[in-house]
């Protein structure tokens, strides 16, 4: 009964679905002359399926490594689930903590012979995804999880750029979850988002204008004194030749043998007199008048790098406003013992590719014991529930338990403070003793991969091109921090070994926090 029922669920699945396309029909093809053997193997592994009820926006999806399978969930459950084939032996799909970084109809690799990857779905810049492609029925990737190809077609306009999905060495699935810890936010800040957010916004762009203002200001005064220099030198100079005429008159006067020679160097004294004094005048007069225009130099770039900063402020008030509308994602690393803090804004990358996430939070925070393991735990808020919110948790490596962990994190209230009382359904909070990857970047939320798992898919891939990190490089520098970009190299090496140990792998370094001026 209970295989009938299955079938009945997989067959409704794939009419609600639509068709399954040439590819399916070939692949029904191939199982039918399988052997005994082989059709019995293949009748165990697992099949596609759709919840039965009105499935809401997937929140998470769910790869098991062990079984072969990915399972999505929207609040209330499991939506999809299906087949799914990860990465071959020596190219293992790494598994750990990644999202949803980047969507492609039609994508085609670039390092494997123009591939075709249907559907596909990014969830690292080296190359892991979520696409369309052939099942055999076990691991056979380079490192990417491949879905059914209708499965993958049907389920892309589902899915948002920041989903969340774990891969899992294990079958993992998410659990209800409450603890203190966890964000409860306040419907009366979540209510004044909006209008907050209009009021700094309005704010930041008045600051902005007086900020333009002060630099062209600034900038006109240091036009306007840039002459003065050469003004002043050619009239040293012209000072310096009068006075030597003036003593050379002076020689030539004392040196007279005649009153008609006496007469003839008293007359160019004269002159030569007249002559300094003058350009002695004209001296003066410029000093005297380039002093206030020195003045006004100093006093319009002080100007400008107050309303510089006040602009700054503005901005960053602005932004943290805008983001508080957005579900927060929250990673806490043993292994660095510092918090980080991811929220999209939504805006597409100006180097292309993806969306820009802010990384303006990053602190240290006390760990208990942090010589003992935390495990990797992510805890999720699912949906509202009365003024709160209803949690779930999935663990993929046990270090400890998920409670005790949380129990033993002390977190800066402040940050608390900050981003818990406007926190929202799809907002999470990620315990790991592992750092950051170093695919880790501001086009990416968070990517973390297990150590103590093979990883060959991973690192036998090409390392993500250095990141660019937005910089505000002030106004006499020529940059006014929208848009300006610069590279941002690691000095580490990433090591070619498929199965890493804690510890011996590349991971996140940040430089400074981001710039945050997209919006």
């Amino acid at each position: 009964m209970k295989n009938r029922l299955t079938t009945a669920q997989s067959t409704s699945a794939m009419r609600r679905w639509g068709p399954p396309g040439i590819v399916t029909l070939a692949a029904m093809v191939a199982f039918a002359v399988l052997t005994p053997a082989a059709a019995a193997k293949q009748a165990r592994q697992p099949v596609e399926a759709v919840a039965p009820r009105q499935a809401g926006e997937p929140i998470m999806a769910i790869v098991s490594i062990k079984s072969q399978q990915v399972t999505f969930y929207d609040a209330d459950g499991w939506i999809l689930r299906a087949p799914v084939s990860t990465g071959t032996t020596g190219r293992e799909t790494p598994a750990g903590v990644f999202a949803v970084i980047e969507k492609d109809k039609d994508h085609h690799s670039t390092m494997y012979d123009d591939a075709w990857m249907p559907n596909m779905q990014r969830i690292t810049w080296n190359g892991i995804a979520l696409h369309g492609g052939p099942l055999p029925g076990y691991a056979a990737s380079h490192g990417c999880v491949r879905m059914p190809f209708g499965f993958a077609e049907n389920l892309f306009d589902k899915t948002n750029i920041g989903m969340r999905v774990i891969i899992s060495p294990y079958d993992s699935v998410p659990t209800e979850f409450s603890h203190p810890s966890l964000f409860v936010p306040k419907p009366e800040a979540i209510a004044a988002v909006p209008s907050r957010a209009d009021k700094l916004s309005a704010e930041a762009d008045e600051a902005i204008r007086v900020a333009d203002e002060a630099k062209k200001a600034a900038s006109a005064a240091a036009k306007e004194a840039a002459s003065l220099p050469a003004a002043l030198r050619k009239l040293e100079q012209q000072k310096a030749r009068a006075d030597a005429e003036l003593a050379f008159a002076d020689k030539t006067l004392a040196n007279a043998k005649t009153d008609q020679a006496g007469a003839k160097a008293e007359e160019l004294k004269q002159k030569a007199a007249a002559k300094a004094a003058d350009v002695a005048t004209q001296l003066d007069a410029a000093k005297t008048a380039a002093q206030p225009k020195r003045d006004a130099v100093a006093a319009t770039k002080e100007a400008a790098k107050a309303a510089a900063a006040r602009k700054a402020d503005a901005v960053k008030a602005a932004t943290d406003a805008k983001l508080a509308g957005e579900p927060v994602s929250v990673y806490i690393s043993r292994a660095t013992q510092k918090l980080y803090v991811r929220r999209n804004t939504h805006k597409p990358a100006p180097d292309g590719g993806g969306e820009v996430f802010d990384t303006s939070i990053e602190v240290p925070v006390t760990i208990r014991n942090p010589e003992q393991p935390l495990g990797t735990h992510v805890f999720t808020a699912m949906a509202k529930s009365g003024t709160g919110l209803r949690w779930s948790v999935v663990t993929i490596e046990n270090g400890d338990e998920a409670r005790n962990a949380l129990d033993r994190i002390t977190i800066p209230q402040d940050v608390w403070d900050r981003i818990g009382p406007t926190a929202l359904p799809r907002s999470s909070i990620i315990i790991s003793d592992e750092p950051l990857s170093s695919e880790t970047n501001y086009r990416t939320e968070f990517v973390a991969v297990l150590s103590d798992q093979p990883q060959g898919g991973f690192i036998t891939r090409k390392p993500t091109a250095p990141a660019m990190i937005a910089s505000d490089d002030g106004w006499d520098n020529g940059g006014n921090g929208f848009g300006f970009f610069f590279q941002q190299r690691d000095p580490y090496v990433q090591p070619a070994n498929p199965r890493r140990q804690r510890g011996q792998y590349q991971y996140y370094q940040s430089t400074q926090p981001m710039q945050r001026s997209w919006w």
